[in-house]
């Protein structure tokens, strides 16, 4: 595996599993084969009509021809009701993957490299002139690529995840420098250059690359390989030398003998790059059989409850879950994954999902989407009151997305409450719609994104959006941001109607409470989109001023030419405007 030694790779290099069995050091399954087929004794799991399996054996005409049948569909399905999947067994095809809407192409290799995609694979710009700014809600994973021409486009903005990936070759994180707006990468390996472009902000954690070029207004670099040269706030990039606690989102695999399993990645701490290089991914699999696979349509939150309750995992094929009661994850260690981002949709105004506060539960690749009726919260994590230490086996979230209105009209009070200490977010938007169906002032209700009461919280990977009044709150202790991207609401009809208290214009996006003593965040940017005249916000970022609450590299921006938002943090950094165009940044506070 020299190739992944030294970061530059070669074609020769990638298929050290070509024609042999390897037996791989941690992996804990057996060995692993070239094309990883199915024998006839085992059993393909029914993961329903909405993922597609590729395998080896099928020709590359016929496996092109199924791709382009769901791109043909998701391709401009921004608010659709249609989810899927693409899973390829270990092999080699030669095949172009565009990524859709609520589009998921993971390989089902205990490596990258055991699944080489040799062709294209791209994300491209949803809207006219190479506008990516709303190419959301779409995933790769677990894959190799080698792209045609040498170059991989990557043209994407919230809710995209790009994990375990390595492309053999350049990557582009923007379409022809058209507008983009925030993207993720982790544990992904790039041989060439990574070029964000027009990207507005991106965040990159445990990760390789030759180089990275391009900045806009915030990049965060955590846990990387050749990070790149130069600091906050020319150019605007944010390095942190170690990722101070994570785990890796689990991941489906499939060994030579077509046996499946999720693999559950080792927590890491003050760790740099990635998972993979010496072999396997660390950490433990579970058998797919211990999982309830649901499917939508059939199962509803009683039958999937009374799995979870028996200490079944739970895998979710694609789909709208339509939940009368929450979803209630109660026992420790367990394992909710979601595919090709499996909606969770509370119609009865309850949450969609709660959990115990029990270690080592994890919950990933999950789209929550409000219903009508309003929901108290859409995911609860640890019920109020929480106190138990889960410091040695965190509860992790993994690429959890959240939305109200869009597709149809979405109300809560909050999306995401964290009650259970320890806990680790790991990529999430949690958005109140501003365009799509349902969407007004007094149609699309949410106060707040994310309410934090739990202590040791970390976040890698925050963007919330758009909801009227705090954006975040964080009332517990200890805890820590990584990347924060959000845009305040675009749509308050005045000020009288997006006022906090008396004298305060607004509410604050990112709020930590007064009572709090230790608190720390890198790399925050706050954007205003007013469309209605004299609405202004008194400041992005409100905090208690305490040595011991500390926040790095800061930015505000309009982006038209109503409003303001008046300092960054507290009352430092002076007020935005768009003539002349004036962003301000503050490197540190206090």
């Amino acid at each position: 595996m020299s190739a992944l030694k030294d970061g530059r790779g070669s074609r020769n290099s990638l298929f050290f599993l070509v024609g042999m069995a390897l037996t791989v050091p941690g992996c804990g399954i057996c060995a692993f084969s070239q094309a990883g087929v199915p024998s006839k004794h085992a059993q393909t799991p029914d993961l329903g009509p909405n993922v597609l399996l590729v395998k080896p054996s099928m020709s590359a005409s016929a496996v092109q021809a199924q791709i382009d049948r769901i791109y043909a569909v998701q391709q401009h399905n921004d608010f659709g009701s249609e989810r899927n999947a693409i899973l390829f067994l270990p092999g080699e095809y030669h095949v172009d993957v565009p990524v859709g809407f609520y589009t998921e192409v993971t390989g089902l290799g205990h490596v990258p490299e055991a699944v080489h995609i040799v062709g294209n694979m791209h994300a491209d710009a949803s809207l006219p002139h190479n506008n990516a700014t709303c190419t959301f809600w779409r995933a790769a994973e677990g894959l190799a690529v080698t792209p045609t021409g040498g170059t991989m486009q990557w043209a994407v903005s919230q809710a995209v995840s790009f994990r375990r990936m390595h492309v053999l070759g350049d990557l582009v994180l923007h379409q022809n420098h058209g507008w983009a707006s925030g993207g993720w990468m982790s544990d992904s390996l790039i041989d060439g250059n990574t070029d964000s472009g027009s990207q507005q902000q991106w965040i990159s954690r445990n990760s390789e690359w030759r180089s990275w070029t391009g900045s806009n207004w915030n990049m965060v670099f955590l846990g990387m390989v050749h990070a790149p040269d130069g600091d906050w706030p020319t150019p605007p990039f944010t390095k942190i030398a170690e990722t101070p606690i994570v785990r890796e989102k689990p991941f489906l695999l499939v060994d030579s003998h077509g046996n499946w399993f999720v693999r559950v990645p080792s927590l890491r701490t003050d760790s740099t790059g990635i998972t993979w290089r010496n072999g396997t991914t660390p950490g433990r699999s579970i058998l797919l059989s211990k999982f309830y696979i649901a499917h939508p349509g059939t199962d509803t939150a009683a039958t999937i409850n009374a799995q979870l309750a028996q200490g079944k995992h739970l895998l979710l094929t694609p789909g709208i879950y339509e939940l009368t009661e929450p979803i209630r994850v109660t026992q420790p260690d367990t394992v909710v994954l979601g595919l090709g981002f499996a909606t969770l949709k509370p119609v009865n105004g309850t949450a969609a999902m709660t959990t115990a506060d029990a270690d080592g539960i994890i919950v990933a690749g999950l789209l929550f989407d409000a219903g009508e009726i309003k929901s108290p919260v859409l995911l609860e994590v640890g019920p109020e009151g929480s106190k138990a230490s889960h410091a040695q086996d965190p509860i992790s979230l993994h690429d959890v997305f959240f939305r109200v209105g869009g597709a149809g009209v979405g109300r809560t009070a909050v999306n995401l409450r964290i009650n259970s200490n320890d806990t680790i977010i790991d990529h999430t938007w949690i958005w109140r719609a501003d365009h799509g169906a349902g969407v007004g002032w007094d149609a699309n209700l949410s106060a707040n994104g994310l309410i934090v009461n739990g202590n040791n919280v970390t976040a890698y990977g925050l963007f919330v959006e758009h909801h009227q009044q705090f954006q975040v709150v964080w009332n517990g202790e200890n805890g820590r941001t990584y990347f924060y991207q959000s845009e305040i609401p675009y749509d308050p009809p005045d000020q009288a109607s997006y006022t906090s208290v008396p004298g305060v214009n607004g509410w604050a996006s990112y709020k930590v409470a007064d009572q709090v003593t230790h608190h720390e965040a890198w790399g925050l940017g706050v954007y205003s989109v007013f469309r209605h005249p004299n609405v202004v916000l008194t400041r992005a970022i409100e905090v208690p001023k305490k040595p011991t609450v500390r926040f790095h590299s800061m930015i505000t921006v309009a982006l038209d030419d109503k409003g303001e938002i008046s300092n960054v943090i507290d009352d430092v950094g002076g007020a935005t405007s768009i003539k002349p165009r004036v962003t301000p940044k503050v490197t540190s506070f206090p």
